[in-house]
């Protein structure tokens, strides 16, 4: 198994943010509005207490581990899902984590440690370097504080904490989910033997000198 761990150097990401904004902008929710007379509206402006967004591919679609989101946060979370790809004794998957955590930005982790994970890693980015952080479809290799930042403003997360006191990202988890070892078989019975012909008379003192007989 061989993992590389390196720092990721900073290119031009402007077309590429640019790219995100735009798909981001495409996306415009609508929104159904009640009021306390029962009146139903349609419009551009993000719900409040007493209104809930129009039915719509994503309506509804909050996942457990975005549960207790602010709203727009949630939005983003789920437009652009983020994952974080890391291993044991990885100086970079740590700072990259850091970041992540620091800036309030809710990510699932995977972590790379057996064959099978690192074979299931390069078949997901076409190499074995860590850390591998997604950002929706977006692949980014290798850590750069300045790169990760640059991307994570162009997909809309906020860039300071916003997250709720208490919130905790879930666990991190193997890549590869680890299947339950099967239960061992019952030995099978041995099979019968045939019972031995009787043994044909013999003096009984002979070997015996007790004269013992069954």
């Amino acid at each position: 198994m061989h993992l590389t761990f390196y720092k990721f150097s900073q290119h031009r990401l402007t077309g590429l943010a640019l790219l995100l904004v735009t798909a981001g902008a495409m996306v415009q929710p609508i929104y159904r509005n009640v009021d306390k007379n029962g009146k139903v509206t349609f419009s551009d402006r993000a719900p409040t207490a007493s209104t809930e967004p129009a039915a719509g591919p994503q309506a509804g679609a909050t996942t457990p581990a975005n549960a207790g989101l602010p709203y727009e946060l949630r939005q983003v979370a789920q437009r652009y899902l983020v994952t974080l790809y890391s291993s044991d004794d990885c100086a970079p998957c740590g700072d990259a984590r850091t970041l992540l955590t620091t800036r309030g930005i809710p990510f699932e982790e995977r972590t790379v440690k057996s064959n099978e994970e690192v074979e299931a890693l390069q078949r997901l980015s076409s190499q074995t370097s860590l850390p591998l952080l997604t950002i929706g479809s977006q692949q980014l290799k290798g850590y750069s504080d300045t790169a990760w930042s640059q991307y994570l403003d162009a997909a809309g997360y906020p860039k300071s904490n916003s997250l709720p006191a208490g919130y905790r990202n879930a666990p991190a988890r193997p890549l590869v989910a680890q299947q339950a070892a099967p239960a061992p078989r019952a030995a099978a019975a041995p099979a019968a033997q045939p019972a031995p012909p009787p043994a044909a008379p013999s003096d009984p003192g002979a070997g015996n000198p007790a004269g013992i007989k069954f």
